[in-house]
């Protein structure tokens, strides 16, 4: 499954909680994850055919900030 990653302010249990029914809404996104031990608060997606633009605006509805993690 291909995975993207994104740079987020999500940063504790309260705010997985409240990001996680925009996230599990998206159709496409089969598993998510927030690494809230990064710096970064690294959100890493994986499903098929995710589209990027769908998952920030999941994010952003949910009050986080979130941008593409450039490599």
């Amino acid at each position: 499954m291909p995975a993207l990653q994104f740079k987020t302010s999500i940063n504790c249990a309260n705010c997985l909680r409240a990001v996680t029914p925009f996230l599990d809404a998206e159709a496409s996104v089969k598993k998510w994850n927030v690494d809230t031990n990064n710096p970064d608060k690294v959100l890493t997606v994986e499903g098929e055919n995710v589209i990027p633009e769908l998952v920030m605006k999941a994010v952003a509805q949910a009050g986080f900030d979130i941008e593409p993690v450039t490599k």
